[in-house]
Protein backbone atom coordinates (compact mmCIF):
# COMPACT_ATOMS: atom_id res chain seq x y z
CA UNK A 1 0.00 0.00 0.00
CA UNK A 2 1.61 2.69 -1.22
CA UNK A 3 -0.09 5.22 1.05
CA UNK A 4 1.45 4.18 4.10
CA UNK A 5 4.84 4.44 2.64
CA UNK A 6 3.60 8.10 1.54
CA UNK A 7 5.62 9.94 4.75
CA UNK A 8 7.10 9.50 7.71
CA UNK A 9 4.52 10.20 10.23
CA UNK A 10 2.53 6.98 10.03
CA UNK A 11 5.75 5.04 11.12
CA UNK A 12 5.83 7.00 14.59
CA UNK A 13 3.65 5.60 17.47
CA UNK A 14 0.57 4.96 18.10
CA UNK A 15 1.12 3.34 14.85
CA UNK A 16 2.82 0.78 13.99
CA UNK A 17 3.46 -0.74 10.30
CA UNK A 18 4.74 -4.39 9.25
CA UNK A 19 6.65 -3.55 6.01
CA UNK A 20 6.62 -7.26 5.15
CA UNK A 21 2.47 -7.72 5.10
CA UNK A 22 1.83 -4.10 4.65
CA UNK A 23 -0.78 -4.07 7.36
CA UNK A 24 -1.09 -0.91 9.44
CA UNK A 25 -2.32 -1.05 13.39
CA UNK A 26 -3.01 2.30 14.51
CA UNK A 27 -4.51 2.44 18.86
CA UNK A 28 -7.03 5.12 18.94
CA UNK A 29 -9.51 6.20 21.46
CA UNK A 30 -12.88 5.11 20.85
CA UNK A 31 -15.63 5.47 23.16
CA UNK A 32 -13.95 6.22 25.64
CA UNK A 33 -11.37 3.38 25.13
CA UNK A 34 -8.15 2.78 23.62
CA UNK A 35 -9.12 0.44 20.56
CA UNK A 36 -6.36 -1.08 17.84
CA UNK A 37 -7.53 -0.34 13.84
CA UNK A 38 -5.77 -2.92 11.87
CA UNK A 39 -5.42 -2.11 8.73
CA UNK A 40 -4.91 -4.33 5.52
CA UNK A 41 -5.86 -4.19 1.51
CA UNK A 42 -6.79 -7.27 -0.64
CA UNK A 43 -7.87 -7.18 -4.27
CA UNK A 44 -7.75 -2.95 -4.02
CA UNK A 45 -10.37 -3.33 -0.84
CA UNK A 46 -8.97 -1.39 2.41
CA UNK A 47 -10.11 -3.59 4.98
CA UNK A 48 -10.23 -2.62 8.89
CA UNK A 49 -10.66 -4.70 11.78
CA UNK A 50 -11.67 -3.64 15.20
CA UNK A 51 -9.82 -5.52 18.08
CA UNK A 52 -12.60 -6.10 20.87
CA UNK A 53 -16.46 -6.00 21.05
CA UNK A 54 -17.37 -3.03 19.08
CA UNK A 55 -21.02 -1.72 18.92
CA UNK A 56 -22.56 0.29 16.41
CA UNK A 57 -21.19 3.64 17.57
CA UNK A 58 -17.84 2.16 17.42
CA UNK A 59 -17.78 1.13 14.25
CA UNK A 60 -19.25 4.48 13.14
CA UNK A 61 -16.65 6.17 14.76
CA UNK A 62 -13.64 3.82 13.25
CA UNK A 63 -15.32 4.01 9.71
CA UNK A 64 -14.83 8.24 10.68
CA UNK A 65 -11.23 7.69 11.64
CA UNK A 66 -10.57 5.34 8.45
CA UNK A 67 -11.49 7.58 6.24
CA UNK A 68 -9.71 10.75 7.74
CA UNK A 69 -6.28 8.42 8.01
CA UNK A 70 -6.59 7.40 4.49
CA UNK A 71 -7.80 10.44 3.03
CA UNK A 72 -10.84 8.19 1.54
CA UNK A 73 -12.70 11.85 0.48
CA UNK A 74 -9.47 13.21 -1.59
CA UNK A 75 -10.27 12.89 -5.83
CA UNK A 76 -6.36 12.95 -7.40
CA UNK A 77 -7.99 12.58 -10.68
CA UNK A 78 -7.20 16.17 -11.75
CA UNK A 79 -3.37 15.84 -10.68
CA UNK A 80 -3.15 12.15 -12.42
CA UNK A 81 -4.17 14.12 -15.47
CA UNK A 82 -2.01 16.57 -15.28
CA UNK A 83 1.08 13.59 -14.85
CA UNK A 84 -0.17 11.51 -17.03
CA UNK A 85 2.68 11.56 -20.04
CA UNK A 86 5.24 13.77 -17.69
CA UNK A 87 8.09 11.45 -17.76
CA UNK A 88 9.25 12.74 -14.14
CA UNK A 89 5.94 11.90 -12.72
CA UNK A 90 4.21 9.38 -14.98
CA UNK A 91 5.07 6.72 -12.64
CA UNK A 92 2.57 7.85 -9.94
CA UNK A 93 -0.11 8.08 -11.36
CA UNK A 94 -2.29 5.66 -8.22
CA UNK A 95 0.35 7.19 -5.63
CA UNK A 96 0.33 10.52 -4.14
CA UNK A 97 -2.20 9.91 -1.26
CA UNK A 98 -0.38 10.80 2.09
CA UNK A 99 -1.64 9.30 5.21
CA UNK A 100 -2.50 11.24 7.78
CA UNK A 101 -3.38 11.47 11.51
CA UNK A 102 -7.33 10.79 12.90
CA UNK A 103 -7.14 14.51 13.67
CA UNK A 104 -5.64 17.70 12.40
CA UNK A 105 -4.74 18.81 16.46
CA UNK A 106 -2.25 15.06 16.04
CA UNK A 107 -0.80 16.07 12.41
CA UNK A 108 0.02 19.18 13.79
CA UNK A 109 1.86 18.18 17.24
CA UNK A 110 3.35 15.53 15.54
CA UNK A 111 5.06 17.87 12.54
CA UNK A 112 6.06 20.65 15.41
CA UNK A 113 8.09 17.07 16.64
CA UNK A 114 10.28 16.80 13.50
CA UNK A 115 11.25 20.84 13.37
CA UNK A 116 15.16 21.04 14.20
CA UNK A 117 16.11 17.54 15.00
CA UNK A 118 16.52 13.97 14.21
CA UNK A 119 14.27 11.47 13.48
CA UNK A 120 15.27 9.85 16.71
CA UNK A 121 14.36 12.85 18.81
CA UNK A 122 11.46 13.43 16.93
CA UNK A 123 10.45 9.24 18.06
CA UNK A 124 11.66 10.34 21.56
CA UNK A 125 9.05 13.05 21.65
CA UNK A 126 5.93 11.69 19.94
CA UNK A 127 6.36 8.28 21.77
CA UNK A 128 6.21 10.19 25.59
CA UNK A 129 3.06 12.18 24.33
CA UNK A 130 1.99 8.67 23.22
CA UNK A 131 2.49 7.44 27.02
CA UNK A 132 0.84 10.07 28.35
CA UNK A 133 -2.31 9.12 26.39
CA UNK A 134 -2.04 5.49 27.66
CA UNK A 135 -1.09 4.28 24.74
CA UNK A 136 -3.09 6.39 21.83
CA UNK A 137 -2.61 10.44 21.31
CA UNK A 138 -2.84 12.21 23.86
CA UNK A 139 -5.96 15.07 23.10
CA UNK A 140 -5.78 18.54 23.81
CA UNK A 141 -7.34 18.42 27.54
CA UNK A 142 -4.53 16.11 28.46
CA UNK A 143 -2.58 18.29 26.69
CA UNK A 144 -3.41 20.85 28.07
CA UNK A 145 -3.57 20.05 31.64
CA UNK A 146 0.27 18.41 31.52
CA UNK A 147 2.69 20.69 34.05
CA UNK A 148 5.39 22.56 31.86
CA UNK A 149 7.87 20.09 33.59
CA UNK A 150 6.37 17.29 32.03
CA UNK A 151 7.54 18.54 28.61
CA UNK A 152 10.70 19.70 29.44
CA UNK A 153 12.05 16.60 31.64
CA UNK A 154 9.81 13.54 30.72
CA UNK A 155 9.29 14.50 26.63
CA UNK A 156 11.86 16.61 26.34
CA UNK A 157 10.36 19.07 23.81
CA UNK A 158 12.93 21.86 24.59
CA UNK A 159 11.41 24.86 23.27
CA UNK A 160 8.34 22.78 21.32
CA UNK A 161 7.24 21.78 25.12
CA UNK A 162 5.39 25.66 25.21
CA UNK A 163 4.28 25.86 21.99
CA UNK A 164 2.63 22.32 21.78
CA UNK A 165 0.98 22.99 25.38
CA UNK A 166 -0.48 26.65 24.36
CA UNK A 167 -2.02 24.82 20.95
CA UNK A 168 -2.93 22.11 23.31
CA UNK A 169 -4.71 25.20 25.73
CA UNK A 170 -6.51 26.84 22.68
CA UNK A 171 -7.59 24.13 21.90
CA UNK A 172 -9.26 22.56 25.12
CA UNK A 173 -10.40 25.95 25.36
CA UNK A 174 -12.32 26.43 22.38
CA UNK A 175 -10.26 29.18 21.22
CA UNK A 176 -8.57 27.28 18.45
CA UNK A 177 -10.89 25.32 15.71
CA UNK A 178 -7.81 22.97 13.92
CA UNK A 179 -10.64 20.49 12.60
CA UNK A 180 -12.20 23.21 10.92
CA UNK A 181 -9.02 23.46 8.72
CA UNK A 182 -10.08 20.71 6.72
CA UNK A 183 -11.96 20.80 3.46
CA UNK A 184 -9.41 21.49 0.46
CA UNK A 185 -11.92 23.65 -0.33
CA UNK A 186 -10.18 25.62 -3.78
CA UNK A 187 -9.33 29.26 -3.17
CA UNK A 188 -8.74 28.44 0.45
CA UNK A 189 -5.52 27.90 0.08
CA UNK A 190 -3.94 30.82 1.60
CA UNK A 191 -6.31 31.19 4.51
CA UNK A 192 -5.59 27.81 5.79
CA UNK A 193 -1.82 28.67 5.32
CA UNK A 194 -2.30 31.75 7.37
CA UNK A 195 -4.11 30.31 9.96
CA UNK A 196 -1.51 27.51 10.00
CA UNK A 197 1.25 29.78 10.58
CA UNK A 198 0.02 32.30 13.18
CA UNK A 199 0.53 29.11 15.41
CA UNK A 200 3.25 29.00 17.89
CA UNK A 201 6.48 26.63 16.68
CA UNK A 202 4.86 26.64 12.94
CA UNK A 203 6.82 28.07 10.32
CA UNK A 204 6.81 28.10 6.22
CA UNK A 205 8.25 24.15 6.97
CA UNK A 206 5.71 22.84 9.06
CA UNK A 207 2.65 24.90 7.83
CA UNK A 208 3.82 22.88 4.29
CA UNK A 209 4.15 19.95 5.60
CA UNK A 210 0.56 19.89 7.43
CA UNK A 211 -1.29 21.81 4.43
CA UNK A 212 0.01 18.37 2.80
CA UNK A 213 -2.04 16.38 4.99
CA UNK A 214 -5.14 18.29 4.79
CA UNK A 215 -4.95 17.97 0.69
CA UNK A 216 -3.98 21.36 0.47
CA UNK A 217 -0.16 20.79 -2.32
CA UNK A 218 0.71 24.43 -3.19
CA UNK A 219 3.39 24.62 -1.40
CA UNK A 220 6.53 23.03 -1.52
CA UNK A 221 7.79 21.38 2.03
CA UNK A 222 11.53 22.61 2.05
CA UNK A 223 13.86 21.21 4.67
CA UNK A 224 16.97 19.51 5.92
CA UNK A 225 15.74 16.33 4.22
CA UNK A 226 13.82 17.58 1.16
CA UNK A 227 16.50 19.63 -0.24
CA UNK A 228 19.64 17.58 -0.50
CA UNK A 229 17.46 14.35 -1.75
CA UNK A 230 16.01 16.95 -4.50
CA UNK A 231 19.70 17.22 -5.55
CA UNK A 232 20.50 13.64 -5.57
CA UNK A 233 17.64 13.05 -7.41
CA UNK A 234 17.60 15.92 -9.75
CA UNK A 235 21.85 15.20 -10.49
CA UNK A 236 22.24 19.05 -9.58
CA UNK A 237 25.47 20.09 -7.58
CA UNK A 238 23.27 22.75 -6.03
CA UNK A 239 20.18 24.77 -6.48
CA UNK A 240 18.37 27.68 -4.48
CA UNK A 241 14.72 27.63 -2.72
CA UNK A 242 13.33 29.34 -5.05
CA UNK A 243 14.74 27.96 -8.24
CA UNK A 244 12.82 24.36 -6.95
CA UNK A 245 9.89 26.44 -6.24
CA UNK A 246 9.94 27.74 -10.05
CA UNK A 247 10.79 24.21 -11.28
CA UNK A 248 7.24 22.72 -9.70
CA UNK A 249 5.49 25.47 -10.64
CA UNK A 250 4.00 23.80 -13.74
CA UNK A 251 2.17 21.66 -11.22
CA UNK A 252 0.02 24.75 -9.72
CA UNK A 253 -2.01 23.55 -6.91
CA UNK A 254 -0.38 20.18 -6.75
CA UNK A 255 3.48 21.84 -6.83
CA UNK A 256 3.89 20.44 -3.39
CA UNK A 257 2.83 16.76 -4.11
CA UNK A 258 4.41 16.95 -7.30
CA UNK A 259 7.61 17.68 -5.95
CA UNK A 260 7.19 15.26 -2.93
CA UNK A 261 6.99 12.34 -5.27
CA UNK A 262 9.96 13.52 -7.45
CA UNK A 263 11.90 13.04 -4.15
CA UNK A 264 10.58 9.96 -2.75
CA UNK A 265 10.40 8.09 -6.09
CA UNK A 266 13.35 5.13 -4.83
CA UNK A 267 10.73 5.27 -1.61
CA UNK A 268 7.59 4.43 -3.01
CA UNK A 269 8.83 2.45 -6.63
CA UNK A 270 9.64 -0.05 -4.19
CA UNK A 271 6.08 -0.28 -2.92
CA UNK A 272 3.50 -2.49 -5.00
CA UNK A 273 0.14 -1.26 -5.80
CA UNK A 274 -2.60 -2.39 -3.26
CA UNK A 275 -3.58 -5.70 -4.22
Amino acid sequence: MRTLFSHGLPFLPPGRIDEVQHVYDLSVRIGGAVRRLRFSSSGGELAVEVDGRAGKADLVEARRITRRVFRLDQNLAPFYAMIAGDPRLAWAIGAGRLIASPTVFEDVIKTICTTNTTWAGTRRMVAALVDRGDGAFPDAQRLAKTPERWYADVARMGYRGPYVRAIARDVHGGRLDLEALRGEEEGREGAVEEALRELPGVGPYAAAHIMQLLGYHHQLVLDSATRPKYLKMSGKKRASDRTIVREFRRYGAYAGLAFWLYVTRDWLEAVPFDR
